[in-house]
């Protein structure tokens, strides 16, 4: 495993709209408006959206609660 590897697994990291889509239950287009938006935890790296996996279900889970 690479350091990036290490990482990404340390921090749990989803990359990209469609990974980030799969995991709130929205499609990407949904997706895509909530994160150009600064509706979801996320920060765009090098043209790519990445999101920390615990960060969007806390947002979600607080979101419900």
């Amino acid at each position: 495993m690479t350091n990036n590897e290490e990482t990404n697994a340390a921090l749990d990291l989803v990359w990209e709209v469609d990974e980030i889509a799969k995991l709130i239950g929205r499609n990407h287009r949904q997706t895509n408006h909530m994160l150009a938006k600064g509706q979801l935890p996320a920060k765009k790296v090098g043209g790519r959206w990445v999101a920390e996996r615990g960060k969007l279900i806390a947002f979600f889970m607080g979101e419900a609660a």
